[in-house]
Order: C-alpha cells, then structure tokens, then sequence
C-alpha cells in the first residue's frame, strides 16, 4: 500500500488558551489533488504552518511521504507558497528564481524560466524588473513560477489563487493539469469552491478548527443535499 504523501493524526494546536486545531485526523494520497476551505479563521493556514513545521503543535503528528515533519528532510520533496508571499524587495525576478533554485541545488535556465513566465501569464521584461514594483498579481505570478520551476513532487499552495486576474486563473489551472499528468501532489486552500470542484479529487471542510467534511466535492453535494458545492458548504457549517 502507498504511503501516503500526506498523513495528520489527532493534530492539535493552540493559540495560548484558545485552541484552533481540534484533534485533526486527515490523510492525503500521493498524486491526489486536494482542497482545503473554511472561513477566515478556520484554521486553514494554522494547518498548513504546522504541517511545514512553522509552529509548534500541541499533540498529535504529522508525516509526510511517511518521515516526521518535524525532520528537514521531510520537506525535501515539497515546495510551498505562501498566502502572503513577499519576495526580497531588493530583487529582481531573475536573481529571486536564480537564489531559490540554488537553494535547492538547482542550475537556472533562461529558456525554461521564460517558458514557465508565459505559461502563467507573467510578462518576460520582469525578469529585469525589481519585485518591490511588481504588483500583488505579478508577485504571485513569480511564486508559482519558483514553485513549478524547481519540479518537485508536491505543491503546498496557500489561496494560489490569490491576486491572479481571470486569464491567469485559467492558465494557472493549466499548469495544474500538467502537474496532474506528471503525477505530482497538489495540497491547497482556498476560499474558492469553484476552484475546488473544478481541481480536486477530494476537499475538506475545516470549521471552528475541526474537520466537519472530506470526501469529493460530488460527495459533499450529495451529502447535504444541494445542488451545489456552495449551498453544500453552507449546510455543512450551519
């Protein structure tokens, strides 16, 4: 049987005395494409910061591909995006995806590079530019660039969605397809569920720091009763 790429066991996490996470217990298969929603407030990006051993947790384990996040080497063969990502200001697109490749081990390639700006809609000339006058759509642009660039076999992706115009949406959606076939793992939040149902193989609906749903998107439909993701979710939470 597969390991699982990804696998939380009773996870629990406080902010002081207010808890957040409630005895989390999820697994996330290797090649599956998953979709984490709730509100603000949810625990959503908690999660993920426990996940990538950001924070400490306060019971519970996680592992990914079977070694223990709190391991370095567990995080080896994931590469993460941030809800807010901020780049070095002092930076231009070139120099930012050069020092995260190299961080990596990676060689940078022009052409490649240039390749994967155009498949995300992010124009060549910001390469020159310095981030500090991207805008937040360029800037995310770039962030995925550097996720996709260094080819790894799972994608964290905080709201990837974030700041991204409708034709970069779509195309974003693209590269994902091609992950997809390349058999890579896809691990995301989102307040989308449009994005959700059309992405993932399955969700999870996280509410009050407890996991009220995961299954299919279909399945949470059918489980509530409604005729879409939306009035799914709704129910869900009420």
């Amino acid at each position: 049987m597969m390991t699982p790429a990804f696998r939380f066991t009773q996870l629990r996490k406080n902010y002081g005395k207010r808890p957040v996470l409630h005895g989390i217990d999820l697994q996330i298969g290797q090649g599956e494409f998953f979709g984490l929603v709730g509100m603000n407030g949810a625990g959503k990006t908690t999660l993920l910061k426990c996940l990538l051993d950001f924070c400490a947790t306060d019971g519970g384990s996680i592992e990914i591909a079977g070694v223990s996040h709190r391991l370095t080497e567990s995080r080896k063969p994931l590469a993460f995006l941030p809800e807010r990502f901020m780049p070095p200001y002092y930076l231009n697109g070139r120099d930012f995806l050069k020092y995260m490749l190299k961080l990596q081990g990676l060689s940078y390639n022009e052409a490649i590079a240039l390749e994967m700006l155009a498949a995300l809609d992010l124009d060549a000339a910001a390469l020159s530019r310095p981030v500090r006058a991207y805008s937040k759509g360029m800037t995310q642009k770039l962030g995925l660039a550097s996720c996709f660039l260094a080819e790894k076999a799972i994608y964290v992706l905080d709201e990837p969605m974030s700041g991204l115009d409708p034709k970069a949406r779509a195309l974003l959606k693209a590269q994902l397809t091609r992950q997809r076939e390349a058999g890579r793992t896809l691990f995301f939040s989102s307040h989308a569920l449009a994005d959700v149902e059309e992405i993932c193989d399955r969700m999870a609906i996280l509410h009050l720091g407890e996991l009220r749903y995961v299954g299919s998107p279909a399945g949470c439909r059918e489980q509530f009763g409604a005729a879409t993701l939306e009035q799914a979710y709704l129910t869900c939470i009420a």
